[in-house]
């Protein structure tokens, strides 16, 4: 049993039971990504459902048997199209798919250096040129007085996505939501493209 399936037998401090406002908010402000998506580190799903109810077809991955399995109870109980696999965020080229957007919701922050390079690879190799990478990640500005995973400063970002596969298209401080933060905790949201 993974930490990440013995952390979904109940819920986890990320598991908040809607999609991040930050996602949300970013969508509504700049129009919905390309289709399809990949909602890598899917979790039990509330982010891919809500690309689902905006008609878009998504594909959410998660190593957790357990998270997926609810984000499956979920869609069918919302009447949802989307699919949920378990899957190896480090093996995504398996998959031998494409995306045209890939939405990353507190995966990014939970790798070491070594894992984070080959995690990267593994995004250029299912984003389509011009698709968008769209990420959230706790900031260095977050304390780390309770635990949690690594902290991310901007450079740190510009540093793993680079020309040229990638070009970082914007870094902006945002709030992770979680079931620990009533405001949320500090936290970048990231765009990078495809190139």
């Amino acid at each position: 049993m993974s930490f990440f399936d013995d952390a979904y037998r109940g819920t986890p401090p990320w598991d908040i039971g809607r999609p991040q406002r930050a996602f949300v908010d970013l969508f509504d402000r700049q129009g919905l990504p390309d289709k399809p998506v990949l909602d890598v580190g899917c979790g039990t799903g509330e982010n891919a459902l809500y690309l689902a109810a905006k008609g878009l077809s998504v594909t959410g991955v998660d190593t957790s048997a357990l998270a997926i399995e609810k984000a499956k109870r979920k869609a069918k109980a919302r009447d949802l199209e989307a699919t949920f696999l378990v899957w190896d965020a480090l093996d995504l080229a398996a998959m031998h798919l494409r995306f045209g957007a890939v939405i990353d919701s507190g995966l990014f922050h939970v790798f070491d250096d070594e894992d984070r390079r080959r995690y990267v690879d593994q995004i250029a190799a299912v984003l389509r040129p011009g698709g968008e990478y769209v990420m959230m990640c706790f900031s260095e500005k977050e304390p780390a007085d309770w635990g949690g995973p690594r902290r991310v400063r901007k450079g740190e970002i510009r540093a793993t996505f680079t020309p040229p596969r990638f070009r970082v298209r914007s870094i902006r401080a945002s709030r992770f939501e979680t079931n620990l933060h009533p405001d949320g905790g500090s936290a970048y949201l990231a765009t990078v493209v495809r190139t």
